[in-house]
């Protein structure tokens, strides 16, 4: 079992990371948009690993917190929740913020979620309200607001693009969202492009 992985971060998108370990061994691990954030800029990272291991595929996912990890395996745990439905919770929100709307019942933020819906939402907060509570925090900014922004040219909009076309949304409609988006912020960084997409889609 991989617990964790460190080493140089040889590639980074808002959907992935590969980080290069010893012996120049290469991990591909599937992150949220909140620990992209969170090691955007950097040249080494440390992620947590859960590995979903299925009888056509092994699959390795990443988080930058433990407590991101625990709170994607608790969304697990969830009949209906698979490993990209609690990525994308995990990229609209922050843990601190999950574990907020899930104490707080708050299940039409949560069916917000691309893929969700209603009755998902309310059978994660039903199931997983007595399991967050360590995880309440005050939420603060989420992490994109605090990054440095990026210039509006076409390589923030093909990102975003790229990225949410590997989350399993059509390019078409990406696009046209993300588009909006850039028009009104123009200096948005491509994390938060992504959460606001996220919310739109």
């Amino acid at each position: 079992m991989i617990d964790f992985v460190r080493g140089k971060i040889d590639e980074l998108t808002p959907a992935t990371a590969v980080i290069e370990c010893a012996g120049g061994v290469g991990y591909a691990l599937n992150i949220s948009l909140n620990t992209f954030s969170a090691i955007q800029g950097k040249s080494e990272a440390k992620l947590y690993v859960h590995e979903a291991i299925r009888e056509d595929a092994w699959v390795l996912y990443g988080f930058a917190s433990r407590s991101e990890r625990s709170l994607f395996l608790l969304l697990l745990t969830v009949s209906g929740v698979g490993g990209n439905t609690a990525r994308m919770v995990l990229s609209s929100f922050s843990v601190p913020e999950i574990a907020a709307i899930i104490t707080e019942n708050n299940d039409r933020l949560l069916a917000t979620v691309k893929g969700l819906g209603k009755k998902t939402a309310q059978k994660i907060i039903l199931e997983l309200k007595d399991k967050v509570t360590s995880l309440v925090e005050t939420p603060s900014n989420s992490p994109s607001m605090g990054s440095a922004p990026v210039a509006f040219n076409k390589e923030v909009h093909d990102e975003a693009v790229e990225a949410l076309k590997m989350l399993g949304f059509p390019p078409a409609p990406t696009s046209k969202v993300v588009k909006t988006i850039l028009a009104e912020e123009p200096d948005a960084p491509i994390e938060r492009v992504i959460k606001l997409a996220l919310k739109m889609l």
